[in-house]
This record gives structure tokens, C-alpha cells and sequence, in this order.
């Protein structure tokens, strides 16, 4: 059982992985045989409610799946040892089928012109993914996506959730990966009516996922996060606010770290 849940967690990792490479040039518009503005175009307004469909699957799978009550529910038909790798196989899945269906709406709604500046927006695009990939890593990437959990069930080893540590971008911004994601999402030198609805509905559903997600993290510790949210910026890098009501947190951590999505 423990060499095949390190075989699931591997081919989940995997197909997230070539999902997240993928997606640098589905929204970039380049090295991918499809992306977000390919010909031919698709036919207004099918493809409109076609890629809101898309998006709004996706959505809702990365939100209730995230969430404690179904994480409960679902654990006691999915080993807990591959429940994260699970998780991430369905969105990358469903990220997968964004990619196969989406409708192209090419109508312009903005151009950079100048080759400088497209230069700096595609420097932003770049700089977007980095932040986001590079979060992982200050957080645990591979507990993040599956990987420790599997490993430890190989081990015959219990699973013990790891505490949050605040360093790095996680001292100034609470939610530095939806940041990158952001910051990405937005740097298009042209930006088309198809781009525009994928960069506005993903903002839409970050700013709900964290939301969803600081509700479960305020239940989970209490005070503690809440320290935590009035010391520190959500999305912005802002300098940090010290909390002249509460003691800090001993050298500078935090007791907690995001147990969502």
C-alpha cells in the first residue's frame, strides 16, 4: 500500500506539474500548442458562457474540496495518505480540460505598443509565475502538493502538519502565491476579451478562495491568526504592521500554517 500510494502521489505531482508549464504558456501565449488567444476564434456568445463554464468548474472543485467539512467526509473513502495528492490530480485534471476547451475571444481590448513596454509587461509576466512557484518552496511545496504525505506512508510514519513559518514574501504579504498568480494573470501587453474574462473571473475567485480560506484558519487558531492578519498586507506588499496590542510571536514565527487550498 505505501509503494503505491508514492506511485499515485508521483503520477499526481507529474500531471500538476506539466499542468503548471502548461499554463505559463496557455496565458503567456506562447511555447504550447494552444493558449488562451489561439485561431481560430470561437463564436460570441457560446464561447463567452463556454469559458465561464470552464473557469466556474474549476472554481468550485478547488474551493469545496479545500474545505475542512468535505475534507472530513471525503477521508473516510480516500486513504488521508493520498487525499492532497488526490486533490491536486482532479484540479490539474480540470485545468487540463480548460486548457482542451477553452473558446478563444479575440476581440482587443487593450495593446502595449511600444517594444519597451511590452518588454516590461512580459518582464511582470515572468516575474508573476516566479513569485508564485517560489512561494511554494518558502512554505513546503512538496507537503503542499501531496508529496511528504506519501513519503511518510511509505515510511509507515504518521503524518504531523507542519507549522508555518513567516519568512520571506510570507512576512509582508499573507497570501504571496495568489500574488504571483495575480501579478501573471494580468500582464498581457494585448489584452483580449477572452484574457480579460480569464484574469477577471480567476481575481474574483482568488479573493473568494481567500476569503473561504481565512475563515477556516481563524477557526482553527484563533487569536493567533488573527495576529497574524492585522500584522500582515493580504495581497499587497506592504510594510509590516506591528500589533501594539499583542505580544509577537517568538522569533517571528507563526503556530500555524494554511491547512486549505
Amino acid at each position: 500500500m505505501g509503494i503505491a500510494a508514492l506511485l499515485y502521489g508521483v503520477v499526481s505531482y507529474t500531471i500538476f506539474l506539466a499542468s503548471f508549464l502548461y499554463a505559463i504558456g496557455f496565458v503567456g501565449n506562447g511555447f504550447v500548442p494552444k493558449s488562451i488567444d489561439s485561431l481560430p476564434a470561437g463564436a460570441m456568445p457560446e464561447a463567452f458562457l463556454i469559458d465561464l463554464l470552464l473557469l466556474g468548474l474549476f472554481a468550485l472543485q478547488h474551493s469545496a474540496m479545500a474545505r475542512p467539512g468535505f475534507k472530513k467526509r471525503w477521508t473516510k473513502i480516500v486513504p488521508k495518505s493520498v487525499e492532497r495528492s488526490t486533490y491536486v490530480l482532479i484540479s490539474s485534471l480540470l485545468l487540463a480540460l480548460l486548457f482542451w476547451k477553452w473558446q478563444p475571444i479575440t476581440q482587443t481590448i487593450w495593446e502595449v505598443d511600444s517594444p519597451a513596454g511590452r518588454g516590461l509587461v512580459h518582464a511582470f509576466f515572468w516575474l508573476g509565475w516566479l513569485i508564485a512557484l517560489s512561494s511554494t518552496f518558502m512554505i513546503d511545496h512538496f507537503d503542499l502538493f501531496g508529496l511528504r504525505q506519501v513519503y511518510l506512508r511509505l515510511r509507515s510514519e504518521p503524518y504531523t502538519p507542519l507549522p508555518f513559518v513567516q519568512v520571506a514574501l510570507y512576512r509582508f504579504v499573507r497570501h504571496p502565491i495568489m500574488l504571483g498568480f495575480l501579478v501573471a494573470f494580468w500582464s498581457a501587453p494585448t489584452m483580449t476579451l477572452g484574457h480579460l474574462l480569464f484574469a477577471g473571473a480567476t481575481t474574483g475567485y482568488i479573493f473568494i478562495g481567500i476569503f473561504l480560506e481565512e475563515r477556516d484558519l481563524r477557526r482553527a487558531y484563533g487569536e493567533a491568526y488573527e495576529r497574524y492578519r492585522r500584522e500582515t498586507s493580504m495581497i499587497l506588499p506592504l510594510p509590516h504592521r506591528n500589533s501594539t496590542d499583542d505580544p509577537p510571536t517568538a522569533a517571528g514565527k507563526t503556530s500555524f500554517r494554511s491547512g486549505t487550498r
